[in-house]
């Protein structure tokens, strides 16, 4: 396994994953030598000499610092401020909702899904543990599972078009695309913008991720389409073609998309996208600005 031992030192619960010795002295030891490299960089001679200091600073001060140190990418130093915080008597869910993000960053994802399942454990009402439970095991590839952690997500917080997104995520992945279609609508229509990748760099974990990425874009599309937003509906046909759908045969097999089969930018995009598959080379050029009509 390739995942460290984990001791969260909480003055009412722990949390540990074990693995074989072996397992954690090769992980550690590349680890050590990883951060070593990133302790000569120019970002960190810049921010060590104004981190607080661990015996004397505030909780808020420790886990203010572990947030600098996530976002400059010094992920191991992150999770020991992090840790110094909880020492100091910082909220131990919402820290280690952070703990487990960087966890994921790490592609630790087991050491995170242990992380984010004590969360649920100690505050069954905090919906964005649930979410970012899920993401985890979407990420593990455990899709019925997370498909029943965003739904319980979703139960708490029926606003959160992240939510919303994710459990769409996990239907479409899982092949329930009509539950999956349902939930994107939704998470359009709490933020229009909410499909665009993000990485959100916080405890809210988003997932826009899927091994048939082209046909989620078509979806997307078809979203767009039905809301007539047509530059996004655009953007999104171009990610699908980028991505090796087949937008000719996608368009003309769906009666509501059919109509796009007559957009001048679309048929430009098709026929570009012709032309570097017979060739075998190069990306898609952007859609043009030509018409942003649909025809009837």
């Amino acid at each position: 396994m390739r995942i460290r031992a984990l001791l969260l030192s909480l003055s009412f619960v722990a949390v540990v994953v074990r693995v074989p010795l072996s397992a954690q002295q090769t992980m550690a030891s590349s680890d050590a030598e990883e951060r070593q490299l990133l302790h000569q960089s120019a970002d960190w001679a810049l921010i060590a000499p104004h981190l607080p200091d661990p015996a004397t600073a505030s909780e808020a001060q420790l886990e203010m610092a572990g947030g600098v140190l996530q976002a400059r990418r010094f992920p191991e130093d992150a999770l020991d401020y992090y840790q110094y915080a909880l020492r100091r008597g910082g909220d131990p869910v919402t820290l280690m909702k952070k703990m487990g993000v960087v966890r994921l960053e790490l592609r630790q994802d087991v050491l995170a899904r242990a992380i984010f399942e004590q969360c649920v454990h100690l505050a069954k009402k905090d919906s964005q543990a649930w979410n970012n439970l899920g993401a985890t095991d979407y990420s593990l590839g455990r899709y019925h599972d997370a498909i029943n952690e965003y739904r319980h997500a979703v139960k708490l917080n029926k606003s959160s078009a992240v939510y919303h997104a994710n459990l769409g995520m996990a239907y479409f992945t899982n092949n329930d695309v009509q539950s999956a279609q349902a939930e994107f609508a939704t998470a359009v229509r709490l933020d229009p913008r909410i499909m665009d990748p993000q990485n959100s760099g916080g405890m809210t974990l988003h997932v826009l991720q899927t091994q048939n990425y082209g046909k989620l874009c078509f979806e997307i599309a078809r979203l767009y389409a039905r809301n007539g937003d047509i530059p996004e509906t655009e953007l999104w046909l171009q990610k699908a073609a980028e991505h090796g759908l087949d937008l000719r045969e996608a368009l003309n097999s769906d009666a509501d998309m059919r109509v796009w089969l007559k957009n001048a930018d679309v048929r430009v995009l098709m026929a570009n996208t012709a032309r570097l598959q017979k060739h075998g080379a190069g990306m898609i050029p952007t859609l043009g600005a030509g018409t942003e009509s649909v025809p009837d």
